[in-house]
Formats: structure tokens, C-alpha cells, sequence
């Protein structure tokens, strides 16, 4: 009993850290985007407009959240909660330092994977729900695409699993402790990237949204805090997806002086921003020009890359 309210103690509190985190990456994030246009950003409420984040949570707590006319009540409200909630049970097996996770799953990896497949329903769910055609064809784009990204975010991360022998995200991070597998693995690295920006839906991948053609594509007909969970769900995905690249490629908590997870923290700092920084600065593809992106050249380079890792570990073992 005393075991399980423990757990239960760190699980909320790991939710309520993750929770502040998320708000307040979407803080640095309209900095950073200000920064680049040339633009203020938010720079009002709090030092710097660091507490724009809380003013926003009021907003979107206080505001009607109602289902438009003809909408699925059930399924328009299950929805956002599907989109969030899948992402915050994947951190539950990300090694944050050496031991220092809430669940030690011997295939974290395949969980994680499983994890943020999930959050692809919500978008399908909430469109088909919402009884708007701009929705419709915002999920119906989401459908397509996970099918396209998800077949090579697999592959493209086989690499590190087979170089570390295992499944087990402890296991892969001590593994790099010679060398981070972004330098044995940088085809694989850059194509998990690249898959994890199209999980996480976010520009130039954030076509099921797009607002130029689809208004707000999925999340047309959502307001109050069921468009905050599809929005948090979006910043929480980012944060995993940052997470995860970190323990696969770049050596996880692993670094000298400073404790384990500062460095883990840092590491997926870094690549958060790089999320902010694409966004930025790339423009979003035609939707066809992604697909075949992902089915032409992103599969066969992803198999090449498997291929190639199976024949130096099959040559590592037999020598």
C-alpha cells in the first residue's frame, strides 16, 4: 500500500512538472519565433512576458467549451484527452538519469513508439467528430501521414536498438558511453528527427492543421480546454519526441561534471529548439510532396541504414 502511494505521489508529480515545463517551452518558443521575425513577442505579463503561459491557461479554462451543432458528443470530447494523455504515460519510461524513471520496462522503446502512435487517433477521432469539412480533411491528412512517418520512425531508430543489443532505454543510454550512436548512426539519427517532427505534427509537418487551406484543419471546431489539450498534447509530444532522440542518439544523461539529469535535460533543451528554430525557418510542403518524401526516400534510406547496421553487428560478433 505504502509502495503504491508512492508511486502515485511521484506520478503526479512528474505530471505537474511536465505540465509547467510544456507551458513554459511555449514561452520560449514565441520568444524565440519574435527573435527571429524581428518582433517583440509576449512581453507583458510577467518579467519578460515569462508569465504569458498562465494568462493564456486562465483564458482557455474560462472560456465555453461547447460541441458545434451535428458533432459526435461522446467522441469530440474524448479526443483531446486521447491526444494528451498517451504522451504523458510515455515519459513514465524515459531514463531522466541513471535509474531515475518512473517504470524500468525492458522494452521502453516499443512503448514509447506505441505512445505517441496513439496521439495520431486523437487527431483522427476529433476530426471525424467535429462534423466540419475542414476537420474532415485535416484528419484524413493525419491518417495518411502517420502511415508514411511511422513505418521509418521505426526503422530509422532499429539502428540504435541493434548497436545496444536491446530494448531497454537504460541499457541503450550505457551503451554510448564510448561514443553517442549519433556518430555511428547519423542517417538513422537524422531520419528519426525528421519522423519525430511529423509525430509531433509541427511545422513544416503540421499539414492535418494547416492553417493557410484548413483554417485550423482538426482543431477547427474546438475552443476552450479541449483545444488546450490538443495544444498541450502538441508541446508535450515535442518534449518526448526530444527525449527520446536524446537517450537513442546522444547519450542520454551521460556527460561529465554536471549530475545526470541536468545533462538530459539540457540535451533535450537543445533539440527542443531546434523544433522551434525549423519551424521558423523551413515553409510547409504540399501535403503529396511529403508522402512521397517519406515513401521514396525516407523507407529505402531507413532500410539502407538497418542494412548496413546489421552487417557491422553480424561482423562486431563473429570477429
Amino acid at each position: 500500500m505504502i509502495g503504491l502511494i508512492i508511486t502515485a505521489t511521484i506520478s503526479v508529480t512528474l505530471i505537474m512538472v511536465l505540465l509547467v515545463v510544456a507551458g513554459t517551452f511555449t514561452w520560449v518558443e514565441r520568444r524565440l519565433l519574435g527573435f527571429v521575425q524581428e518582433r517583440l513577442g509576449p512581453n507583458r505579463v510577467g518579467p519578460f512576458g515569462s508569465l504569458q503561459w498562465v494568462a493564456d491557461t486562465v483564458k482557455i479554462l474560462t472560456k465555453e467549451d461547447r460541441p458545434p451543432p451535428g458533432a459526435d458528443k461522446f467522441t469530440y470530447i474524448l479526443a483531446p484527452a486521447v491526444a494528451a494523455t498517451p504522451v504523458l504515460a510515455g515519459f513514465g519510461v524515459i531514463e531522466f538519469g541513471d535509474g531515475l524513471s518512473l517504470a524500468a520496462v525492458d522494452v521502453g522503446v516499443l512503448f514509447l513508439i506505441g505512445m505517441l502512435g496513439l496521439t495520431a487517433y486523437a487527431v483522427v477521432l476529433g476530426a471525424w467528430a467535429s462534423h466540419s469539412r475542414f476537420a474532415l480533411m485535416g484528419g484524413m491528412r493525419a491518417a495518411a501521414q502517420m502511415l508514411a512517418y511511422e513505418v521509418f520512425l521505426g526503422l530509422s531508430l532499429m539502428g540504435a536498438v541493434m548497436l545496444a543489443g536491446s530494448l531497454s532505454m537504460n541499457a541503450i543510454v550505457e551503451a554510448q558511453r564510448d561514443v553517442w550512436f549519433v556518430v555511428l548512426q547519423p542517417l538513422g539519427a537524422a531520419l528519426f528527427c525528421i519522423a519525430g517532427v511529423a509525430a509531433a505534427h509541427r511545422l513544416p509537418f503540421d499539414l492535418p492543421e494547416s492553417e493557410n487551406d484548413l483554417v485550423a484543419g482538426f482543431m477547427t471546431e474546438y475552443t476552450g480546454m479541449s483545444f488546450g489539450l490538443f495544444f498541450l498534447g502538441e508541446y508535450l509530444a515535442v518534449l518526448l519526441v526530444s527525449a527520446l532522440a536524446v537517450t537513442l542518439f546522444f547519450g542520454g544523461w551521460l556527460g561529465p561534471w554536471l549530475p545526470g539529469p541536468i545533462w538530459f535535460g539540457l540535451k533535450t533543451g537543445v533539440i527542443a529548439v531546434v523544433f522551434v528554430w525549423l519551424r521558423a525557418t523551413l515553409p510547409r510542403p504540399r501535403y503529396d510532396q511529403l508522402l512521397s518524401f517519406a515513401w521514396k526516400i525516407a523507407l529505402p534510406l531507413s532500410l539502407a541504414n538497418l542494412l548496413l547496421t546489421g552487417i557491422v553487428v553480424v561482423a562486431r560478433s563473429a570477429s
